[in-house]
């Protein structure tokens, strides 16, 4: 009896200890731009060195979080595209951030003649905060708001324009 009792227990503890290590499972955390689906209020430094926030923006109107490298080829190509087509963008206000020094971003800034787009913001977010906010490993991202802030759409890398536009109208 007691060998038929031992044999039990042999046979039995292996699916015990398998059972008391199973691993659980654990979902994948999102990344902080899906958990608080809102535009970001970091601290921006405009070109004329003011420091801004999202309350400073326009309100009831959809917003283009478009975050960009200065160095970056797809972000110039991306730039001079919005700037050729300006007139698909006018009821959408264009923020765009860079994680790069506010001298840098000025550059950029004057070679691309932003003052004289009315609905473009362009500010810098040297500590970058915004990368990690948008989990952003390529440049550029752009992220679409609707007229109440709330996200709607997120794209990271080159992105065409009619791909922009079927989230805004």
């Amino acid at each position: 009896m007691r060998r038929y009792l031992l044999l039990l227990c042999c046979c039995c503890l292996p699916f015990l200890l398998h059972a008391q290590t199973r691993t659980v499972s654990v979902p994948k955390e999102q990344p902080p731009y899906l958990q608080y689906p809102i535009v970001p209020s970091f601290p921006l430094t405009l070109p004329d060195g003011h420091v801004i926030t999202k309350n400073d923006l326009r309100k009831n109107v959809k917003t283009i979080v478009f975050v960009f490298s200065v160095d970056c080829d797809h972000c110039k190509h991306l730039t001079e595209e919005m700037l050729k087509n300006i007139d698909k963008f006018k009821k959408t206000q264009i923020l765009m951030v860079t994680p790069f020094q506010p001298e840098q971003m000025k550059v950029y800034y004057n070679n691309y003649n932003i003052k004289n787009y009315p609905n473009i913001i362009m500010a810098s977010e040297p500590t970058r905060q915004i990368m990690y906010f948008y989990n952003l490993h390529y440049f550029p991202g752009l992220f679409i708001y609707d007229k109440k802030q709330q996200f709607v759409k997120g794209f990271e890398g080159t992105v065409k324009l009619e791909q922009l536009q079927e989230y805004l109208n």
